[in-house]
């Protein structure tokens, strides 16, 4: 029987390994990307390393090889000289860019680019080990994200697809959780004017928006097959195999290459180029020779309609069907303004090299909000009173050029304050709202903060941009971002459709103003148009005052002037157009609302929250739990039977059927192990609450209701446990109520002897009743 036993394990044991060889999973391959990982806004540093494979085990560096040395604790003035140090390189960076954009002189951005990089040594030599990552046990996270199926590799038995992932009942449930409290937290809270756009987008659109033109990464060809790798990817895995097979270089030399490495997706296509060349880098599939890098737009292009002659794109973001439909947005909310669009749904991105698992794949599911505004009323938003006293971690730019440090402040002492930390209400209040979300749906507030962009990192049209940003084991995550876009989206697709996004508002008094009007000669320009005399007049009336000062100076200088309709510019002379400047009472104005754009990247929450929630009892690798809270847990609560007894199967059903009737979500295991066992496996799928059938429950219908985190356990009632866990889990507008106050009417199960014949037994797992013969004394 033991040799059996035995080669059952065997059997089983090896199937374990070689279905894991197989599978592109969390831990290998593509999901894995602790060694490309670079999301320190700082200094991106060198991606984290540690595969722990037990109490003990050795650390592993990228690709296999020697471990790393292990960093010295920090000592207590640690933190402060890597804070001073890391505004020191932020300081240099942006230098670095502004002389990029500026187009200097090549030997004075190499004089800049080699300070920056003994900055970054400097840095690094000083950057205490908790500064830029969460503690986990990453080997135990992902073989619980994978075997409990919260995520697996999209088509495994196909091989997978790198970049392509599908949640399994328990991630799909609780990504549905996450959205449905979104959703709860701002559209319904905000009355936002929800719209469901296609994911297909015609190729004007997304010229219009710049995705055309400027969304790209740089990419590397094979010289003989054609393969494509993104450059800069090549480049960090070359200097990894580099130190792999060189493990004997000085301290000095591997600092070097750990610095080229954390750069390289900042390099000009000219710089990449030389780099790779002096690290001889080749195609990884056949050795052959690389391309030049060049720019390769991330969006997956595509035919719409059987002729092939309407070029369209998969939308690499939501936003753009809102800003669309914004006239009637406007008019389904009776012209009014301020109002806020939103949308949930899928975004796509042709990464080159998608090696960060969840955290950067080519489907991902968005929320977006488009917040229209009066520009002249961004300071006065209606509810900024109620999230004024919300405290906010900051990271603004001063902080970042100059001590590195962040600070706390209130979102009224942010708006305030005489620096203007941020730029005005409507920005900070949805800032403010963000966090509110992030902590409850089981962020950690301590993990959190707002970093503001720097100037040299932002578009020139926007006004002011914050990223919430997570602590996780690989670094601070971008996982929401925050932009005051001004009125650039609604200009753009106002210019090129010809088409006016304009909002109206009252004026309290009416006001005398200065106007330029266009004075037409529609003869003549009816003789030189013809057919299209009627749209140059349209377009005329209907241009706005920016347009016209320009047309009437252009007029001015070079006697002629354009008036564009969507696809056509059409050419005026002097003799064609004058102006004239009159004077009007007006008591209504026109303006074009400014949007303030909030932006979720809902996996990204996702595994943030998945790591936030991550633990082991005592450290002890094989207790698992996921610490969901119950409002966004994906199963709510357990149904067990004591033991494989007939009698208690009804009871099981019944009570499965009212929690289901009650909208909780519930799941039986009638399985014939133990029920310590049994409540280790809801553990690891985050289950807050399990209900245990026993022979007291067919004597008095009461049952055991056990509490994830504590282990603490109640009798009850089973007529009054759909009312206490509603109470436990929560319900729409209504917030859970804590273990402790919603069960202190009932007796705890403390271990001490029960009536009839059970006995209250204590394990590592739970206390639990059974009957008095079968408890170990």
């Amino acid at each position: 029987f033991r040799r059996r036993k035995l080669a059952r394990r065997l059997i089983l044991n090896t199937a374990v390994v070689v279905a894991e060889a197989r599978m592109t999973s969390l831990l290998t391959g593509p999901f894995h990307f602790a060694s490309t990982a670079k999301f320190h806004v700082i200094d991106t540093g060198a991606a984290p390393t540690t595969t722990t494979d037990g109490p003990g085990a050795a650390t592993k560096a990228p690709g296999g090889g020697a471990p790393p040395a292990k960093k010295p604790a920090a000592a207590p003035d640690a933190a402060s000289s890597f804070e001073a140090a890391a505004a020191a390189v932020t300081r240099q960076t942006a230098k670095v860019r502004g002389l990029k954009k500026a187009g200097a002189a090549a030997d004075v951005v190499a004089e800049a680019v080699a300070e920056l990089e003994a900055l970054r040594a400097e840095a690094s030599k000083t950057e205490p080990t908790s500064a830029t990552s969460l503690d986990l046990n990453r080997k135990g996270f992902d073989d619980t994200l994978i075997r409990k199926m919260f995520v697996v590799p999209a088509f495994e038995i196909h091989g997978g697809v790198s970049g392509l992932f599908d949640l399994g009942p328990p991630g799909c449930a609780l990504k549905a959780n996450l959205v449905d409290a979104w959703r709860r937290h701002f559209v319904l809270e905000e009355k936002m004017l929800e719209m469901e756009c296609t994911c297909l987008t015609p190729e004007p659109v997304l010229k219009t928006s710049g995705h055309v033109d400027r969304f790209t990464d740089l990419m590397v060809k094979d010289v003989e097959t054609g393969d494509c790798y993104r450059a800069d990817k090549l480049l960090e895995d070359a200097i990894d195999d580099l130190l792999d097979k060189k493990p004997d270089l000085s301290a000095a030399d591997k600092d070097e290459h750990r610095r080229v490495q954390r750069q390289a997706d900042a390099y000009a296509p000219e710089e990449l180029d030389a780099i790779l060349k002096d690290y001889a880098v080749k195609a990884p599939a056949t050795g052959n020779e690389l391309t030049t890098p060049f720019a390769f737009n991330l969006m997956f292009g595509t035919k719409i309609g059987p002729s092939g002659q309407l070029t369209g794109y998969l939308r690499p973001e939501t936003a753009q069907g809102l800003f669309v439909n914004f006239r009637r947005l406007l008019d389904y909310n009776n012209g009014r303004v301020p109002f806020a669009a939103a949308q949930i749904g899928l975004g796509f991105r042709n990464e080159i090299a998608p090696k960060n698992g969840l955290l950067r794949v080519r489907e991902f599911c968005m929320a977006e909000i488009e917040h229209f505004v009066d520009p002249n009323a961004k300071d006065a938003h209606p509810k900024f009173s109620t999230v004024a006293d919300v405290e906010l971690v900051l990271f603004d730019r001063d902080a970042q050029l100059g001590s590195g440090k962040t600070s706390k402040v209130t979102a009224r002492e942010a708006v305030t304050d005489p620096k203007r930390i941020i730029a005005n209400e409507t920005l900070a209040y949805f800032m403010a709202r963000t966090q509110l979300y992030a902590t409850s749906i089981g962020l950690h507030a301590d993990k959190l903060r707002f970093r503001q962009h720097l100037k040299t990192e932002m578009a020139h049209y926007a006004a002011d941009c914050w990223d919430l940003e997570v602590l996780t084991a690989y670094g601070w995550v971008e996982c929401v971002g925050h932009a005051d876009r001004a009125c650039y989206d609604l200009d753009v697709h106002a210019k090129a459709t010809n088409v006016g996004m304009d909002a109206h508002k009252q004026l309290a008094e009416p006001k005398i103003v200065e106007a330029l009007e266009p004075v037409p000669n529609k003869k003549l320009i009816g003789v030189s148009f013809k057919a299209e005399q009627k749209k140059v007049n349209d377009a005329l009336e209907a241009a706005s005052v920016d347009d016209l000062e320009k047309m009437a100076a252009e007029l001015a200088s070079s006697q002629k002037t354009t008036t564009t309709i969507p696809g056509t510019a059409y050419e005026l002379t002097a003799e064609m157009l004058s102006f004239k400047k009159t004077k009007k009472q007006v008591s209504i104005e026109k303006f074009t609302p400014s949007v303030i754009e909030p932006s979720f990247g809902m996996g990204r929450i996702l595994h943030a929250l998945l790591e936030h929630s991550f633990h082991q009892r005592d450290g002890d690798e094989q207790r698992v739990v996921m610490r969901f809270k119950p409002s966004v847990a994906p199963i709510k609560c357990a149904v067990f039977n004591l033991q494989a007894n007939a009698a208690f199967m009804p009871v099981v059903k019944a009570i499965e059927d009212a929690l289901t009737a009650a909208s909780i979500a519930n799941k039986a295991d009638t399985s014939g192990q133990s029920v310590g066992r049994r409540y280790a496996r809801a553990d690891e799928l985050g289950v807050p609450f399990c209900v245990t059938v026993d022979f007291t429950t067919l004597e008095d219908d009461t049952v055991t209701l056990r509490e994830r985190d504590s282990m603490a356990q109640i009798r009850l009632p089973i007529a009054a446990l759909c009312g206490l866990l509603r109470t436990l889990v929560g319900s729409a507008g209504v917030a859970a109520v804590p273990w402790a106050a919603a069960t202190a009417a009932y007796a705890s199960q403390d271990g001490s002897a029960a009536e009839g014949g059970l006995a209250l037994e204590k394990t590592p797992r739970a206390t639990f009743s059974r009957p008095a013969d079968l408890v170990k004394k």
